[in-house]
């Protein structure tokens, strides 16, 4: 059969809707046995627990036959009230490990997840929604928390109840047993039936939950954009859409979980009904005595008991197997690192060259999934990977600067991020001092590189955690001086805290201009040999450009900086500029050579007043 997916229906997102993989309970064990000496202690004190319940009714019998007879109780009473003491406390403590258990199991699941997920290779965060993966982060895994404190460990426990109630009835009166257990078997079927809907309906409820925290991180993280546009009703219709569907999944978990609660109610109704009619028949007819009749009622009120935990067990296993199933979704995703070992066997061989980069016959093509728009309700059209690269060339010497330029779309920040091998190549070769970077561990490249993005993130919290994210180990007066160096004493200022200054959500409390400064501050810190610079002049004004490209200057005197740039103004004097269209070099050299031998640059510096 076909694995193509292009005939389901999507979500308005673009991932395809269906039942998505289903964990098993075999995924749900390592969670489990993580804890297994705890969970050991707890099921022996389920045991001990099941135990002094048993011994109740049997007591109580033994309370009515003495009462009959005229014999004295008082050792049968304390003995009682001391098992009915140690159940309690049993009870309260075995509620607490599970409790803790469940909050532990959580956090295992919460760290594999997001060791993971922070490891993923980068294609697979331009395809995915960072709402719903904070998602399965958050509420996935949060239902494993249902399955250790709401049933799993208490079925266990109920388990042995059950059984030791089953075989006490056995002794008292088959025949209330056999009737009694016939009332039971149809509850169970019904609740088996149930089941694996409880198990795909969970499963897309929590994608719908998935849904709805990546349209409130969409509105949020977009705020002032949506409030300059007067569309703030529009996306709160769209947040509510998703809000509703997260609702009406929840419905339809809500209508299967209503059919098997009522289960163990209705079979513990008849159960007792039939009990009691049968069985004062047969205590008239001489077969059971009055006494016996009572310590099997009793056990059969300790045989319900557990069915009941059983059935609440199955209902929040289901609804973790389906979480689970979106968790081990993303845990099975090989990371970033995982096939390098393939890959570098397949890298080329090294080559002796003074450049510090070179691209040789590059070309990149952008996965289909990636760069496809998809329209729910619309048919899903066939689309090809997008070639972004074709067969680029060109060398970036040591300690030079190195210029990228040309029109939007042309594929230079394409370029930058196959050199800190965010991707790899689809053809060809890049290379790092002549050796192919398929063939270098990727935190060894990375450590040698400092890549200031286009629109380069500041994280939240204070300057110094910002400056320190690529230099660790970097002192209060070197981040003080890198600031210096980049234009922002004034962000130190004024604020009292200085470095310890919160700089708040993507960097809100900071201007345009200071975020970038503060990202580039951040990589000469760093101070690493090779300088990548994608447009990272583009929101500072003219002032604060020639201090920051003075900072710059001082920093990369012997390094190599590859730089890119719309305005040209600010790479003329470049060792070399290589000009790109169409993910293709149409012309390598300066800016004089360039402007004599290359139309598109020439005609790029004629507009910007440079010729």
């Amino acid at each position: 059969m076909s694995s193509d997916t292009s005939a389901r229906p999507r979500s308005r997102f673009g991932r395809p809707v269906d039942d998505g993989p289903r964990a098993s309970f075999k995924q749900l064990l390592p969670y489990l046995l993580e804890h297994k000496r705890v969970l050991g202690v707890v099921v022996l004190l389920s045991a001990i627990g099941a135990g002094a319940s048993l011994a109740q009714p049997a007591l109580v019998g033994q309370v009515i036959s003495k009462v009959e007879a005229g014999e004295s109780l008082s050792m049968i009473v304390w003995l009682l009230v001391a098992l009915v003491v140690v159940s309690a406390l049993i009870s309260g403590f075995q509620h607490y490990l599970l409790q803790r258990t469940g909050t532990s199991v959580v956090l295992s699941a919460r760290r594999q997840l997001v060791r993971r997920m922070l490891r993923l290779p980068i294609q697979e965060f331009d395809v995915r929604r960072t709402g719903d993966l904070v998602s399965r982060v958050g509420s996935d895994t949060t239902l494993l928390y249902a399955v250790i404190t709401q049933g799993l460990v208490d079925a266990i426990g109920g388990a042995l109840l059950f059984v030791g109630a089953i075989i006490a009835m056995l002794v008292i009166d088959p025949v209330l047993l056999g009737l009694t257990v016939l009332v039971i078997a149809v509850s169970v079927v019904t609740v088996v039936s149930l089941s694996g809907r409880i198990r795909v309906a969970s499963r897309k409820q929590q994608e719908k939950v998935g849904d709805l925290a990546a349209s409130v991180e969409r509105a949020i993280s977009a705020i002032r954009t949506v409030r300059a546009s007067n569309a703030t009703e529009r996306e709160i219709a769209l947040v509510e859409k998703d809000a509703e569907g997260a609702w009406s999944m929840g419905i339809q978990v809500a209508k299967i979980s209503a059919l098997v609660v009522p289960v163990a109610g209705i079979a513990m109704q008849v159960s007792f009904l039939v009990v009691l009619g049968v069985g004062g028949f047969r205590v008239a007819s001489g077969a059971i005595d009055i006494a016996s009749l009572v310590s099997f009622i009793l056990f059969l009120f300790l045989m319900i008991m557990p069915l009941g935990q059983a059935f609440g067990a199955i209902n929040s296993v289901n609804q973790a197997l389906g979480a689970l199933g979106r968790i081990q979704e993303i845990i099975a995703l090989p990371s970033e690192n995982e096939g390098d070992e393939a890959t570098s066997a397949q890298a080329s061989p090294p080559v002796v060259t003074d450049d510090a980069i070179s691209f040789d016959d590059v070309r990149f093509d952008y996965p289909k999934e990636a760069v496809a728009v998809r329209v729910e309700g619309e048919p899903e059209a066939e689309i090809a990977d997008l070639t972004v690269l074709h067969g680029v060339s060109f060398g970036a010497p040591r300690g030079k600067r190195t210029a990228l330029v040309g029109p939007s779309g042309a594929g230079k920040s394409t370029i930058l991020a196959l050199i800190e091998r965010f991707y790899d190549p689809t053809a060809g070769v890049v290379r790092l001092g002549g050796v192919d970077v398929r063939a270098l561990d990727r935190e060894d490249l990375r450590s040698q590189i400092g890549y200031v993005e286009q629109d380069a993130p500041v994280l939240a919290g204070t300057l110094r955690q910002n400056l320190l994210l690529g230099s660790p180990n970097a002192t209060d007066e070197e981040c003080i001086a890198v600031l210096h160096s980049v234009n922002l004493a004034e962000v130190l200022d004024r604020n009292p805290l200085g470095l310890d200054a919160a700089v708040g959500e993507d960097g809100v409390m900071l201007s345009g201009g200071e975020r970038q400064r503060l990202a580039i501050a951040r990589t000469l810190l760093a101070a690493p040999p090779i300088l990548l610079l994608d447009e990272s002049t583009s929101s500072l004004d003219g002032l604060n450009e020639q201090m920051l490209r003075e900072a710059i200057d001082a920093v990369a005197e012997n390094r190599t900086l590859i730089v890119i740039a719309h305005r040209l103004s600010t790479v003329v004097d470049s060792d070399q500029i290589v000009v790109l269209d169409h993910g293709r070099v149409v012309g390598v050299g300066t800016h004089s050579e360039l402007v004599a031998s290359t139309p598109l640059y020439k005609e790029l510096a004629k507009h910007q007043l440079l010729v």
